[in-house]
């Protein structure tokens, strides 16, 4: 019987409830999601272990030891999963299964530790620091007793192996207690988990291709990534052959990631740790930034960060101290392949106008034609801020099409969204217009020349020269008026104004007629 997608959800958040008793919600995932890969992979392990055993029974006894593991490696396994405390009376096999018959004993955090620890070391080109910090398996953080229930309630999930559930069940899952986690978390979920219908978008937007490579710089949980193998396979391409790439500044969060893309069955990545705005870690040969066909980011707003003193990513100028947007976009910029790059970064609305330093970094970019949109998104949609945010999309020297040099198209979508319990949401049908809008072409005053989705989106480009007039100013509402004066006609308008002028002038021969009372005289001159 195939296992339902709701079912495996179900049973994995009941057994991630089972934490309620011992730490804060926002805590979950460091233990939930090194628990479920492990079971994962203990699960996978076992499945095939078992197919090795019933193709070769007939001549398992003619095999030494050294023999069988050669086989089963070469064959049948694609990571190994060995014994801890080998050669004492404590051997046992560091899965899943092994370690669940031992809950009942003392120390039941050490055993999961060294056993987490021993498949790391194991698989070190697949799983080096995988776990994370793992400082919830010791006992002054999670109790014996509460481990135990999380793996007996997890114990009751399906078997977690290809014979058993696809994974785009397993990856599903994993998503969905991502996002359970950040409904849960508050601010807290904004440092891993970016929106789906964002991080959707962003991917349509770009449109990754077969074979090609896609990098983000602050990866999270590797949301982006996995989104653009999901979407290319959704389009009728190959998503498996996409080359991904992440960093991210937090370990333990860079470990989510690896375990996320294993889940959805992608093993072309690699994700490093590290800051990225200061130590970059994918470069080439010669020390210079490494460069990538689609570059998605979703960094934390107006970070305070130390300025480059000397950088060949700081293009036009350096980010302040306050305020590191706009260095992030500029390592975007450098990672960009110089022939088909193209990149989508999500940024509050304060990059599009702010003075200083910033200003003179956008001059830069706009005269190089880099910025190909503006896209300016609804407020609140976010877990971390309730502030509107806008999604820049920017293009390689010469990359463009050649309708959209010399400017940039604006998108107003900030009132596309349903209210949802914490924040709002942007539907199926609000990204389908984004997009629509987005691939449109536009008349010579730079209006949709086959306009759709109208009912709160608007979209106009806009002349390079235009924007040099207004001082390089990419504030949306500069472009789109309708953003400013939603739907309001001037006869309602004018009815507004000619109340709030009556008012005025009651209130004003009401004050006349105290001071005239008072004897004072000469204010209605």
């Amino acid at each position: 019987m195939a296992v339902t997608q709701q079912e495996i959800e179900n049973r994995l958040w009941a057994a991630a409830d089972e934490l309620r008793v011992a730490i804060p919600e926002a805590q979950y995932s460091s233990v939930v999601f090194p628990l479920m890969f492990w079971k994962y992979l203990s699960d996978t392990w076992d499945h095939h272990h078992q197919e090795f055993l019933d193709d070769n029974k007939e001549q398992l006894n003619d095999l030494s030891a050294e023999e069988a593991h050669e086989i089963e490696y070469r064959d049948y396994q694609s990571f190994e999963i060995p014994f801890i405390h080998p050669g004492t009376v404590q051997q046992r096999r560091a899965s899943w299964s092994s370690i669940l018959a031992t809950i009942t004993q003392p120390g039941l955090g050490q055993r999961v530790r060294a056993s987490l620890q021993a498949i790391e070391t194991a698989n070190p080109d697949k799983f080096s620091r995988l776990f994370g910090s793992m400082t919830w398996t010791s006992e002054e953080v999670l109790s014996g007793e509460v481990l135990a229930a999380v793996m007996k309630a997890m114990d009751r999930t399906p078997k977690m192996h290809e014979g058993n559930m696809s994974h785009d069940v397993l990856g599903g899952a994993y998503e969905y207690l991502l996002k359970r986690f950040s409904d849960g978390s508050g601010t807290r979920a904004g440092q891993f988990f970016t929106p789906r219908e964002v991080v959707e978008l962003i991917v349509e937007i770009l449109a990754p291709k077969n074979h090609e490579s896609v990098y983000d710089p602050t990866c999270g949980s590797g949301g982006m990534l996995i989104a653009s193998a999901n979407l290319l396979k959704a389009h009728g391409g190959r998503g498996y052959t996409l080359r991904l790439y992440g960093q991210e500044a937090v370990a333990d969060t860079a470990g989510v990631a690896r375990m996320n893309l294993f889940m959805h069955n992608l093993t072309r990545f690699k994700v490093e740790v590290g800051d990225t705005l200061k130590d970059p870690r994918f470069t080439k040969p010669d020390g210079s930034i490494a460069q990538f066909d689609v570059i998605v980011a979703n960094p934390p707003y107006s970070l305070k960060w130390k300025p480059w003193a000397k950088d060949p990513r700081a293009i036009g100028g350096v980010a302040p101290q306050s305020s590191a947007d706009w260095a992030f976009v500029q390592h975007m910029i450098a990672s960009m392949d110089p022939k088909k790059g193209r990149a989508g970064v999500v940024l509050p609305h304060g990059v599009l106008f702010r003075g200083g330093q910033e200003a003179a970094i956008r001059q830069r970019v706009l005269d190089d034609d880099l910025l190909e949109a503006v896209i300016g998104l609804p407020p609140n949609l976010f877990y971390n801020t309730t502030i509107p945010t806008a999604i820049l999309v920017f293009r390689a020297p010469g990359a463009k099409a050649p309708e959209r040099q010399d400017g940039v198209l604006f998108i107003d979508a900030s009132k596309r969204f349903i209210k949802a319990k914490k924040r709002n949401i942007l539907t199926d049908a609000d990204i389908a217009d984004v997009v629509t809008a987005y691939r449109s072409s536009f008349d010579a005053d730079g209006h949709p020349a086959d306009p759709d989705g109208e009912n709160g989106l608007s979209a106009r480009f806009v002349l390079s020269i235009e924007i040099v007039a207004n001082g390089y100013d990419l504030n949306i509402g500069r472009y789109i008026r309708q953003a400013t004066a939603e739907a309001e006609d001037l006869d309602t308008l004018i009815d507004a104004y000619n109340i709030a002028r009556a008012e005025r002038q009651k209130a004003e021969q009401h004050m006349l007629a105290i001071l005239a009372d008072a004897g004072i005289k000469g204010f209605d001159e």
